[in-house]
């Protein structure tokens, strides 16, 4: 047995792996473990991207509060996600496209072949698979009715999805965008760049998950745009299809502690 281990500012976490599944250098150092605990493990440039043991509180919490936001999702764009758990919630939903934007074919490769957190999704009709940097995607897409930004932490090759550019040209391209937005307790700075640049879209929220296998486990996303309305009918069609995210879980993500609203209020 041997021990992963992810460091952030003098902290970190552990992890107790089986065995290493596969490594491969693409754009990005790609590596899949098998754990002792949480299933296998997606890791790029040394930072836990999933585990299977909580990967779909991540993935539901990014993909259903915005679609339940929207008056009317049928046209979404994710930017990264090539791992497929954001397409698979997505495609829960009655969309009718969905094009998935990924800078290294290697990571949906590999993640088709060893992960398969997508239950088919990569398999689906409704999806379309663009192999490019997706801040230059959108320089020339369509309008989306929303984008959903899952990427790896805002450096190396994910760095221009959350500068100031990226969000200028994403707010005529979208109703609504969604990215996952680092942690605001050990990453703050990260998650105030996101802020502070999203603010072209004029009105945001901000709203928070736990993810055990994430940063401290307190983890923020960020929503812009058409942000101020909510569907909850809706949910009774992914009822079913759900295992963590609610209408109350819904509700209560945008509740935030006090010592985030003083950060926000000072930005």
């Amino acid at each position: 047995m041997e021990w992963f281990v992810e460091k952030y500012d003098g902290s970190g976490i552990m992890i107790k792996v089986k065995k290493k599944i596969v490594e491969v250098q693409s754009l990005q150092k790609i590596e899949i473990y098998e754990t002792e605990n949480f299933g296998k493990m997606l890791v790029i440039d040394g930072k836990v991207q999933l585990t299977e043991f909580d990967e779909f509180i991540y993935h539901e919490m990014l993909v259903h509060v915005p679609m339940m936001i929207h008056r009317d999702p049928r046209e979404v764009l994710i930017i990264g996600g090539g791992d497929g758990g954001t397409l698979r919630e997505v495609l829960k939903h009655d969309v009718e496209k969905v094009v998935l934007v990924e800078i290294d074919e290697k990571v949906v490769e590999l993640s088709k072949k060893y992960l398969k957190i997508d239950h088919g999704a990569f398999e689906d009709k409704r999806l379309e698979i663009v192999v490019e940097d997706g801040r230059d995607y959108v320089n020339y897409c369509k309008k989306f009715d929303l984008i959903l930004v899952d990427s790896t932490d805002p450096v190396g090759v994910s760095d221009p999805l959350f500068g100031k550019d990226f969000f200028e040209v994403a707010k005529d391209k979208c109703d609504i965008l969604c990215t996952q937005a680092q942690s605001p307790l050990i990453q703050r700075d990260l998650f105030l760049k996101i802020w502070k640049f999203s603010k072209v879209f004029g009105k945001r929220k901000v709203y928070l998950s736990t993810i055990p296998t994430y940063p401290f486990a307190l983890w923020a996303f960020v929503l812009a745009g058409d942000v101020d309305n909510f569907y909850p009918e809706r949910f009774e069609k992914i009822r079913k299809k759900v295992r963590h995210y609610n209408l109350d879980v819904h509700r209560s993500a945008f509740s935030l502690p006090g010592w985030l609203r003083d950060v926000l209020e000072q930005r």
